[in-house]
């Protein structure tokens, strides 16, 4: 190993050290929610960081961060490179730290080697993309892109009742700032991440280059019964929903077969109300996330959890059901695959073709740009827990290949 690619190595493990600070639960995980005081913590740091490497730096009236470094060319579209800096609770320190830190250090070696180049390039990090805050997920690339109309992301509530605009004035961040990306403004898009699964690592190879990110919707269902005594209420006059929930709950495997292997359900957040050991339930409200690879099986799946959901309506149980989230299946751009998968061979860096079975930015900066992606192996192949590790060496490796291909899509053409 030479004394730059050991310094590369040993500047992204300082980096990723330095974001885990930023968690509502040290010692259980990464805890750091859009808008929270962990959050700020962290976005301090990347400004620092960004400004330290010659960018430019601004936010949006989201809350995304964005640090610049201007090209020849006036007004030309930008070449992005970045990911999400939020966190799942009690989750790990690489899941979208690790692209934010890539295209940190993509920019660092732009400077070093007095890089000159036609098209921008802007570093981002995008907020709430785990929607573990607020619902849906993605939430930083829909606004910034116009999927979710500022209207919309207003709206937003967290948990508590918080809304989107609420939490950004408490964190002291600007919701009148520009928001809407213009458009025609993004030349490519480039995006690390950790695989979250077991192939790279099972299969001794450094790199995968995406080539698709399966689709998913999310649903929130709420259903609405009577509350009373634990005690005195007689089972037959009861119309507990909790009861009527779980019915629904534990139906939702079976909704997955007979589709194809990939698709997958998920019940991944459940609150009962008004959460007493010795009153019935009057409301549960939960939500459902369900993935495929083909776009078919996502809607047929979502067809069979909604009749599910209905079916236990009656008997003083009433069921609502909200749509959140729906995504297609997204193939990323070939050209920028072909790239990756180029500047790879060239730098001696074995690579594979994967899919993703997560959902990524990307799926929704597709629509908009050329978008592509490179996966590093996560060890044993775990992510969203405390144990999430990716072998630096891995990420550096990574930037090797970005660096190269950011420095062939700025290039005059």
């Amino acid at each position: 190993m030479n004394g730059s690619e050991k310094s590369l190595q040993e500047r992204i493990e300082t980096h990723i050290a330095e974001l885990e600070r930023f968690t509502a639960t040290p010692g259980r995980g990464t805890t750091r929610l859009t808008y929270s005081p962990q959050d700020l913590g962290a976005r301090a740091y990347l400004k620092e960081r960004m400004r330290e490497y010659g960018l430019d730096v601004r936010e949006d009236g989201f809350g995304n961060l964005f640090g610049k470094r201007e090209g020849t060319i006036e007004g030309a579209p930008s070449v992005l490179i970045g990911s999400h800096f939020d966190s799942v609770p009690n989750g790990g320190a690489y899941d979208g730290p690790a692209g934010v830190i890539a295209g940190l250090e993509v920019a660092r070696l732009f400077a070093e080697n007095g890089t000159r180049h036609a098209y921008p390039l802007e570093v981002f990090a995008l907020i709430e993309e785990e929607g573990a805050r607020f619902p849906g997920g993605l939430m930083g690339s829909r606004a910034m892109l116009g999927v979710l109309s500022k209207e919309e992301f207003a709206r937003q509530t967290d948990k508590d009742g918080v809304t989107t605009i609420e939490a950004m004035r408490a964190a002291g961040l600007d919701p009148s700032l520009p928001g809407r990306r213009e458009q025609g403004s993004i030349k490519a898009y480039l995006e690390l991440h950790i695989e979250q699964g077991p192939l790279l690592e099972d299969s001794g190879i450094p790199v995968g280059v995406v080539d698709a990110i399966v689709g998913l919707a999310q649903v929130q269902i709420t259903v609405k019964g009577r509350a009373g005594h634990a005690g005195t209420t007689p089972m037959n006059r009861r119309s507990d929903a909790l009861v009527a929930a779980s019915r629904i709950v534990a139906q939702l495997p079976d909704a997955a077969e007979g589709e194809e292997e990939s698709t997958v359900v998920t019940v991944g957040r459940l609150n009962v109300f008004p959460n007493g050991a010795n009153v019935i339930p009057d409301r549960v409200v939960f939500t459902v996330d369900l993935r495929s690879g083909a776009e078919e099986h996502v809607r047929s799946v979502l067809a069979k959890t909604k009749e599910l959901a209905l079916a236990a309506a009656g008997d003083g149980i009433e069921v609502e059901i909200e749509d959140q989230l729906y995504i297609a299946p997204k193939r990323m751009d070939e050209s920028v695959r072909a790239l990756l998968r180029e500047k790879s061979g060239a730098l001696g860096i074995a690579h594979r073709p994967i899919s993703s079975g997560a959902g990524h930015d990307a799926m929704i900066f597709a629509d908009f740009t050329a978008a592509g992606m490179l996966f590093v192996p996560s060890r044993d192949g775990l992510s969203h827990c405390p144990e999430e590790w990716t072998d630096a060496a891995h990420i550096a490796d990574a930037v090797r290949i970005f660096h190269e291909a950011a420095r062939a899509l700025t290039e005059a053409e």
